[in-house]
Order: structure tokens, then C-alpha cells, then sequence
């Protein structure tokens, strides 16, 4: 049995969010007296919530986490998120898939206004049936909730037929909960063995391989 509804991650797999997310983190760990002056150095907080960034890199406390997220958002909401490029061939290959007749989505553990102002900042909301993404109250955050949020919205119940589609280990292990395939793409920040150890059922190098194994794998 093929796919009809794929489930995207935003950050990572659409566009890459380097230089917004890893000033943002830098910004905020000023506020604690941590000075990371070497952005590539911090690549590995993109994919993760926030929240387990903070807690699990810095053992930070879930109150000071919290109040890292707080800081994080002061430049992330005015500067960061127009730190961001759109990969190469992402609103092509979208435009194609979707006219091959897939059901589109985010799965992101961005806040979901925020993952809106980006995609249409992209011009590439338009591709998406549901724009899934975390709350601001941190109450859905994580990737396996984020997708069943995504889910309820599409009034899918059966996980048969739905991919998810991600960069990081988070998005195999969010769809492996439901029963979910998870396809990973390379061009991301996790690796290949990051992603097949998290059980992923193929790996792309490109938007272009994307849109290839996609529509050899549809419903």
C-alpha cells in the first residue's frame, strides 16, 4: 500500500533555519553567561522542541528552560525567522506532489503561527491542506503530539497511508508512535546514520530525489 498524505517537517527539510535559530540560542545564552560565539557549533539544537534544547544540551532546570525559550523568542520573533532560506527546488517539488493529487501538511515543532508567517513568507503555504505546529504553552511541543494534532486536523485516523517526511531523528521516532513511515532527507542537519537508526524507510539527498521516491511509493 502507497502513500496519499505526507506530513513535512518545516525546519530542516523546507527551509534552512541556520543563521535565525543558532543566533537565537546564542542570544538567549548571553542571558545566562554562556557565550557560544561559534554559530556552527549550535547546529545541533535545530530539530529538537526547544524546550529538550535547552534542558538536555545546558542541563538547564524546566523553569530556567523555560525562561531560555522566553529570551530566544524576544529575536526570534522579530529577526530570526527571516534568517531563513528556502531550499533549493522545496516549492517546486510541493507544487508537483500535490498536483499528483498527495494531501500535504506540516508536522513541525515550531510554533504553528510562526511556521504560517514563514510558509507564507516563502509563498509556500499554499501547498498545505493543514499547517500542523507546537503551541506557544508548550502544551503540544513535542513532534509525537505535533503530528497527532496534524492528523486530527486532516480527520485521518488510519497511518497506513501517510508518510512523514523530516530531517532529524525526532521526526522517525513521532511517526514511529503512530505506526507511521518516516522518510529522511539528507540535506537537513541530521545524518544519514542518525536517521536510519531511527528507523526511517529511505533517505533523500535533494528536493528533487524527494518528489522521485514519493511518487514511487503512491497510493
Amino acid at each position: 500500500m502507497g502513500y496519499q498524505y505526507l506530513l513535512f517537517d518545516l525546519d530542516g527539510t523546507l527551509t534552512d533555519p541556520k543563521e535565525g535559530i543558532t543566533k537565537c540560542f546564542q542570544y538567549a545564552l548571553k542571558d545566562f553567561g554562556i557565550d557560544e560565539p561559534d554559530i556552527n557549533q549550535l547546529t545541533w539544537m535545530i530539530g529538537p522542541p526547544l524546550i529538550e534544547s535547552f534542558m538536555e544540551g545546558y542541563g538547564f532546570t524546566k523553569e530556567e528552560a523555560e525562561r531560555g525559550i522566553k529570551k530566544y523568542r524576544e529575536r526570534y520573533t522579530t529577526v530570526g525567522w527571516a534568517e531563513n532560506k528556502e531550499y533549493p527546488g522545496i516549492a517546486q517539488t510541493l507544487f508537483k506532489l500535490r498536483e499528483a493529487g498527495f494531501v500535504l501538511a506540516t508536522a513541525t515543532s515550531k510554533p504553528m503561527d510562526m511556521a504560517k508567517k514563514i510558509l507564507k513568507h516563502f509563498d509556500l503555504a499554499q501547498y498545505f491542506e493543514v499547517i500542523g505546529g507546537a503551541s506557544l504553552d508548550l502544551s503540544r511541543c513535542q513532534k509525537s503530539s505535533v503530528i497527532e494534532y496534524t492528523l486530527d486536523c486532516l480527520n485521518v485516523h488510519g497511518t497506513e497511508q501517510v508518510l512523514m517526511i523530516g530531517d532529524r531523528k525526532y521526526d522517525a521516532l513521532g511517526a514511529k508512535e503512530f505506526g507511521m513511515d518516516c522518510l529522511g532527507v539528507l540535506y537537513g542537519y541530521g545524518s544519514g546514520e542518525e536517521l536510519l537508526q531511527a528507523g526511517v524507510v529511505g533517505l533523500v539527498k535533494d528536493a528533487e530525489e524527494l518528489y522521485t521516491w514519493c511518487m514511487a511509493h503512491q497510493q
